[in-house]
């Protein structure tokens, strides 16, 4: 189940996220791709929203999609995301934002592998990571 949700000013934002991150998360801009640092993880664990800790995708499901984006064939739990339609840029396209706190994460397209034939092409810098068997960095709650 989701956990209680997250409200913020954009101000609060900016006190809590790098500005790299307030840009990808509140403004939905993207990092570069292959730049990220999740992107070439191969560990065990669990990747969670760098805004509110809530826990997003499990390394099981991550794979190589060769895009430059960390690539995941499905979501924990479908109540951890919501998905919105995406217009921007004249392109038709599924925004992947978080149900806790309502940052940006990436896209989901229909190019994926099986079992769900989903990509959620993620943005590094949206991510944390907690190695398997270890705490959440971030306690849950922001930085």
């Amino acid at each position: 189940m989701a956990q209680k949700t997250i409200e913020r000013s954009e101000e609060e934002w900016k006190k809590v996220l790098t500005p790299e991150q307030y840009h990808v998360m509140r403004e939905k801009g993207t990092e570069r791709p292959f730049s990220g640092s999740l992107y070439y993880n191969k560990e065990k664990g669990i990747y969670t929203c760098a805004a509110c800790g809530q826990e997003l995708f499990s390394s099981d499901t991550k794979f190589e999609s060769g895009t430059g984006w960390p690539s995941f064939y499905d979501v924990i739990s479908s109540d951890r995301v919501k998905l919105k339609e995406d217009t921007s840029y004249f392109m038709s396209r599924i925004e992947v934002v978080c149900s806790r706190c309502g940052s940006h994460l990436g896209h989901v397209f229909d190019d994926g592998p099986a079992p769900t034939g989903k990509r959620y092409c993620i943005n590094s810098i949206a991510l944390n990571f907690k190695k398997e068997g270890e705490e959440d960095k971030q306690g849950g709650e922001g930085k």
